[in-house]
This record gives C-alpha cells, structure tokens and sequence, in this order.
C-alpha cells in the first residue's frame, strides 16, 4: 500500500519506532539482565518468546503519553492500544503468535500507533476501555485490545484473537487478528466520519453509564429517605447462596476466582453487632459462613493451591479447583491470607491456619519479598520445563509425572504422595481443559485423600504416612527449585498490592504471636520493611503523595485511589498490631491527601488524582464542581464495585469510618458516610456486587465500637508528664466518668497542613521496642486479638507515649493513665467513651 503522506491513512512505516525501553515495566521492557540471558540461549531462528517483554517485538510500541496521543492527531491514525500484564498467560500467546509477526508488525507500524500498557501501572486507562469491551461483547479478560480514535474514544475492541502463529485457530471460527486490523484500517481509511460518530455516541453511553446511580445529588443536599438499610445484607447473602457451588465451593460457574471480597462479607456476617444477626437471620449467619470455611478448604485442597510449595494461583479453570491458571498474583495471596485468618478466628481449624501459614510464608520469602523491602507484582504462569529447554509452557514449574515422582522419591513414598495428590500414569488434566496440550501425561497436585484414610489402605501407620508426605513434599520442592526454571517475576513494587499485604501480614502476626512467636515476628518484619520502604521511596513529604510504581528506582506514575486506599488499610492494620502511633500518623496523612486529590463533588472518590486538587487539603468537604479529568484520559471512573480486588471506595468508607473512631474525628466520619451514599441507587439495585460496601452500610447504622487500653505497663508507676497529654487544643471534656466528642455534626477540620505533611517516619518505628505490658493488658489484648469483630477500634496509651495521638484525639487529650500496672479500659461509641473494668 503506497503511503499518503501526513495524514497517515498509507503504510509510512518508517514513522515510529520502538519506545518501551522508556518503560519501567518488566511488562512492556525487560531489565538489562533478562535480555542478556536471554540472548545466550536463543539461536537466530528462534522467535525472541523467552523475553518477557515487548521491547523486541517488530511491532514500533509507544508509550501511552502526551507525545504519542499527539502522533495519533498529527497523523489522522487509529490507536490500537493493547493492555496486559506480565503474569498474564494469554498476553504472552498473543504476543507469540502476533506481535513477533512481520506481517502484524507492518500493518500495526504503518496504519495504526501501537501502544502498550501495563494495566498495573494504569489501572485507570484499564478500567475504562475493559468497561466498553463488557459493554458490547458481554465479556473481558487479558490481553485487552482496542482501537482508538485520535481523541481516545473506542471504535472496537476485545481480547486475544488468534495470529498468524497461531497452532490452535479453526478456519472461519472467529476472526483472526491480521483479519481485524485489516478490517479496521480499510474502515478508517473509507468511513472515517462515521467511525468517529458512533465512537462519540458509545463515549456518550459510557460516560452515562458511568455516572448513573453515583451523581444523582450533591453533597449537601437533601435527600429523602435514611439511607441505605441493613437488609441489604441480607439480599445480598441471598444472592450468594443461589450462586454457591454445594458440591465444590465457590460462587457461580468456572472459571472460577476466590473472590475475596464476597467470602470476607460471608465470614463476617454474623460477627456484626447483633442488630445484623436479627434482621438476616442467626441461622443464615451461621450458613454464610459455612459456604466460605467449605470454599477455603475445597480451594485449599485443590490446584488452585501450590502444594509443593507456597500461594496459590490466580483463579481455576474447572468448577472443582483442580486445575489452575498457575500465574501468581500478590495481590491474590494478601487477600487470601485475609480471609484464611478470619476463618480460623472463627473456627480454630488447623487445615485453615496451615493455609495462613503458607500464605506468610510465600509473602515473606523470596521472590516475592524484595530484599530491600516491598513486595513483588506476581509471578508467571509459564516457565520452560527444563533448563535445557527454550519454549516455555503453562504450569510447567508445578506439574508432575508419576515417573518424576518415583525418581525422586522412590517406589514406596512415591505410591503414597501419588494417592495422596491424585496422581495418575496418564495424567490428571481433562483434555478439554488442554488445548495446547501443555499438560499431556501431566499432573496438578491435588489433596485426594487423607493421611488416616491412605494408612488404611495401605496397611501402614498414620505416622509414617504423614512422616512420608512431609518430607516427599520437601523434597519435591528441592528438586523443582533445583531442576525447573522457575517462573519469570514481575518485580515491580506496586503500592496498592504492597499496601493490602502490609494489612495482611501486620494481621496475621498479632493472630500468630501466640501460637508461633518467630513466624508473628517475621510477619512483622516484613510488613514494616515494606511500609518504611515506601514511605522512603515512593512518598513525598513535602507534597503529601504517593508515586504508584518502584522497579530499580521510583516509576513515573502518580498514585491512584487504589494505592492510598490500600496504603491507608495496611497502616491502620500494622498500628493495630504494634499499637506505634508513627503508623496511624501516616494513615491520617495519606486520608488527608486522599480527601485532597480524588474527592468527588457528590461523594466517593475517583480513580485518578484531580489535575486542580482541592484548594484546602484540611477539608472532607469536596468542592462543588466536577474537575476536568486529566487530559490522557478519556473519563474518570468512581469505582464501587468489588472485583478481584476490593473496590478501593468501599476501602475508603472503612478506613475512614476507623479512623473516625481511632482519632474521634468527625469530619471522617461524614466523609465515610458520603462515600457510602455516593453508590446509594446501585447498592440498593445490586447489592451482591458490592460486599465490601455493605460493611459500611453497617458501620454507618450502628457506629464503630472503639476500645482504648490506657497504661498497664509492668513497672509504671504516676502519670504521664503534663506535657505528654498534648491537650493545648482540648475539645473533649470528663463528666462523671465519661468523655464526650465535640458535636459531630459541627464543621471540623481533619489535620492542620503542618500535621498532614510532617509526621514521625514509620521507618523510624521499625524497631522500637516499647514498655511491656502487664500480664493483666496482654492477656485482655490477646482476647481482643483471638476475636473477628470488624466494627471495633484498638487504641493503645500508654502512661509516656502518646503525645500525638493525644492531640490529635480531643477524647484523649487529657485521660490519666493510672497508676500501678492496672491499667484503664475506655469503651468509645457516638462521641462518648466509658470505662469498664479490664
């Protein structure tokens, strides 16, 4: 095709070039390192499939910036956008059977501008064309792909359409890629004005759709009604219960995910005040959370689970678990570390905490824990079969024959792990579930059996078959990691991930000190590493914000909502463990911010931080007129339903419905609300989509019980120095035995700049080692501890520390500490706080 000059409708290839080497995404461009090994192993003829990442490919990549959307508008050229990430399986088949393809390179690089994007470095671009690949294919998935006008609005798009490498495409099945993007290019080039008039009408419908139901009032105004109601809940476990899978676990049909998010709400049901439990129903309660326990252990039981080694797989193929997508995703394993923790709060139950236990340990162990501390993304869920292999094949680091069994562990233990993992001579995996036939006479552990049920069988003692499974999984274990190349990391540090795990693992070590204080400790160290790591490197103290992305040095990205709602929880978390006020001081400086660049005028918060924030960074109150999205963006999305990760503004109305509580601040308390509110028209048509909302329609309607521990240390004797109470700005006031918060409903002011910008580092934290408490507090913090109460508060005094968070708390500025290691229990709720015995 001869070239038509500027308007760029010709083949000009010559015009771009590969640019992802600007990238800090192992995604989209390798590190020096990778490329090089890469290049040792690979002969000319063979297609560049070990290097993960597109620097390599043919195809001329851009950036997704300024300079190459203004390419787009100079040179009149469709944008065809391809978004992944590099855990993703079928993102590395496309590029494969695509990408490395001259014949798909020539047509992207003369007809199109090719971009490529790391959904983890922008979620937010993500979302909004995953939103119109649903809405008009009924689907979505990774690798995404779509094609854009010059002024970003969506003409067609999809997922992963075969290419000319393709070893599995049927002729006349669907349409193939090269089939496409000749397709697309003919119609831009002879219906370019009808593209742009119906790619403006589905921008319209998508912009509607996004605004439906969250901007139907400002905040402000009155609305009729009381909002959203308890019963909801209710629904909600409904629908859940129509979904659950009796015989397997699991909501809905495969594939399957864990859906952390709805097994939490399930747990948790019957663990709110008791209003909760009389309106759902006692019986319910108890149901909803025998649904989760029985889906943790089915999960646990089946592939989805590594059962060689640790974490667990991004979601099943199959409606029994057994056969997983094997990429594992940080974000996965530090919800799912969650969720095992409050099913064995409420069940004690050994398979659950040894599910925690592996779980801890895959996030505190290498490669996932960085050295220097953080958590990496993910790792894949290809690897070659060998290290004298070059191709690389799904799930080849996890699955078995049984001759690789018995070389490794002989005859008799390897009879035993067989029958205990379900392996067979043939192999395990369905061929249907095969279509690359990666998994030929192949094996996914799987727990088939029991220790007592194969003693039985076998005509040994249970002992010795335990004593055979433990250690034949060891030294499984020892040969994959000896023998196999393991999978390809994703090393980027991403502070939404790093902050959900933080949570997590500050979590798991106050449920473990008890039981085993060397792992608690381990927990801990890793997640305040990890919190001191980013406050270090991806935290501005001058401005108050946080940077998204840390590979070799600090990405480019700004932080998104997802990075401080998740930042804030995992903060609140490790404050509740160690009870070091350099923790909450952070959080409260985060939520500052937060309220600062994502505030939406009628509540709730937007994915992207606003080009013109707030003007005041001290007010909850949003200003009344929406901001222009930033101009790399189409629009921008409030995000309130819980996928595979928490909607971060139901993680908003929680941390700001605690931090009301931890701090007695009012202002956070109606912005929790707001939030809630903003989702009030969906919430109520669907409910089950938004568990993680509902929590807050809870906190909403029954308050959060906060309990503040006050002196007790062995060996405290008097009161704190006057000026450790810190009480120049005292609100509250002491009345026969009570204190009482300024009136909640009065203008209030969250932080002071000075506050929200200069706090004590968590780094600074890491190692203190503070008075230890008397045998009476530890006892009663171990009960607190032993319990899953998500509508409670933790506050720990004690007689010389405080000094901040006394004057940031006007309830706490002046409670005495008391005398002696007896200590004083305040129960705080609606502004008053009692004292009760400890």
């Amino acid at each position: 095709m001869a070239s038509q000059g500027e308007d760029g409708k010709g083949g000009d290839s010559s015009l771009l070039h590969n640019r992802l080497t600007e990238s800090r995404s192992p995604y989209v461009s390798p590190d020096e390192l990778e490329i090089l090994s890469c290049e040792r192993t690979m002969s000319d003829q063979t297609p560049p499939d070990q290097v993960r990442g597109h620097m390599n490919n043919p195809v001329a990549w851009q950036m997704w910036n300024a300079e190459s959307l203004a390419l787009a508008k100079k040179h009149n050229r469709l944008l065809f956008v391809s978004i992944g990430y590099a855990a993703c399986h079928w993102c590395h088949v496309m590029e494969r059977e695509s990408f490395l393809s001259p014949e798909v390179a020539h047509i992207l690089n003369s007809s199109f501008i090719p971009i490529k994007i790391d959904r983890e470095e922008r979620p937010d671009i993500d979302a909004i064309y995953m939103n119109y690949v649903q809405a008009t294919t009924g689907s979505g998935g990774w690798p995404l792909n779509v094609f854009l006008t010059p002024d970003l609005e969506p003409v067609f798009g999809g997922t992963y359409w075969p290419g000319p490498y393709s070893s599995t495409a049927t002729v006349g099945e669907s349409a193939t890629f090269i089939e496409i993007l000749e397709k697309l290019r003919d119609v831009w080039q002879t219906q370019e004005e009808k593209c742009r008039s119906n790619a403006k009408q589905i921008t319209k419908e998508l912009k509607e759709f996004a605004e439906e139901g969250i901007h139907g009032h400002q905040l402000g105004e009155q609305v009729e009604g009381e909002g959203l109601e308890i019963e909801l809940l209710e629904e909600a476990y409904q629908n859940f219960e129509l979904q659950y899978d009796k015989v397997n676990g699991g909501l809905g049909l495969p594939p399957k995910f864990p859906t952390p998010a709805k097994l939490s709400f399930l747990l948790r049901l019957g663990q709110w005040p008791d209003a909760v439990k009389d309106i759902v129903g006692e019986d319910e309660c108890t149901h909803a959370a025998a649904m989760a326990i029985t889906t943790l252990r089915k999960m646990a039981r089946g592939g989805l689970r590594d059962q060689v080694g640790y974490g667990f797989a991004r979601y099943a193929v199959t409606a029994d678990w057994s056969l997983p997508h094997f990429e594992k995703m940080l974000a996965d394993q530090a919800q799912l570390l969650d969720v095992y923790l409050d099913a064995f709060l409420l069940t004690h139950d050994p398979e659950m905490l040894g599910a925690v236990y592996d779980l801890a340990t895959y996030l505190t162990s290498a490669p996932l824990a960085a050295p220097h501390g953080g958590f990496h993304s993910a790792e894949d869920a290809d690897s070659a079969p060998t290290h004298a292999d070059r191709e690389k094949r799904e799930g080849a680091y996890y699955v078995w024959t049984l001759k690789e069994l018995r070389t490794v562990l002989g005859d008799r233990d390897a009879d035993v792990c067989a029958a205990f993992y379900g392996v067979r001579p043939d192999g395990n995996v369905p061929p249907q579930h095969d279509p690359h036939a990666d998994f030929l006479g192949q094996n996914v552990l799987c727990i088939a059996s029991t220790p007592g049920a194969l003693a039985k069988k076998l005509g040994m003692a249970e002992e010795t078959i335990v004593r055979i499974l433990r250690d034949g999984r060891r030294r499984l274990r020892a040969h994959r990691e000896r023998d196999r190349p393991r999978p390809a990391l994703d090393d980027k540090i991403i502070v939404a991930w790093n902050g959900l795990a933080i949570g997590a693992l500050a979590r798991a070590s106050a449920v473990l000190r008890e039981i085993d204080p060397a792992k608690a400790v381990a927990c801990l160290d890793a997640a305040t590493k990890a919190a001191a790591f980013i406050e270090t490197e991806l935290f501005d103290k001058a401005t108050g914000r946080l940077w998204r992305i840390y590979r070799q040095r600090r990405g480019d990205t700004p932080g998104f909502l997802d990075d401080y709602a998740c930042l804030i929880q995992g903060l609140i978390e490790l404050y509740e463990a160690t009870f070091e006020e350099g923790y909450l001081r952070f959080a409260d400086t985060l939520q500052t911010t937060q309220l600062s660049l994502f505030l939406a005028p009628t509540g709730g918060f937007y994915t992207n931080p606003s080009p013109s924030p707030n003007p005041s960074s001290r007010s909850t109150t949003p200003s009344p007129t929406a901001p222009t999205p930033p101009s790399d963006i189409l629009l921008r999305l409030k995000p309130g339903m819980d996928t595979s990760e928490p909607s971060p503004n139901a993680l908003s109305a929680r941390n700001l419905h605690r931090l009301s509580s931890l701090l007695a601040d009012a202002g956070y308390a109606r912005a929790a609300r707001d939030t809630v509110r903003a989702f009030e028209a969906e919430v109520e048509q669907w409910p089950f989509t938004f568990p993680g909302m509902l929590g807050s329609v809870v906190l909403g309607r029954l308050g959060v019980s906060g309990v503040v521990v006050v002196g007790g240390e062995e060996g405290a004797g008097g009161e704190p120095e006057e000026g450790e109470l810190d009480g120049r700005r005292a609100r509250g006031k002491v009345e026969e035995g009570a204190l009482e918060a300024p009136d909640p409903d009065a203008s209030h002011t969250p932080m002071s700049h000075e506050r929200a910008t200069h706090h004590p580092s968590a780094a600074a934290h890491q190692h203190q080692h503070p008075p230890a408490d008397s045998p009476r507090v530890q006892a009663f913090l171990r009960a607190l501890r032993g319990e899953l109460r998500p509508a409670r508060t933790v506050v720990r005094l004690r007689g010389t520390e405080g000094g901040w968070l006394r004057g940031r708390n006007g309830l706490l500025r002046d409670v005495k500490a008391g005398s002696g290691e007896e200590g004083r229990v305040l129960i705080c709720e609606g502004g008053v706080c009692r004292e009760r015995q400890l």
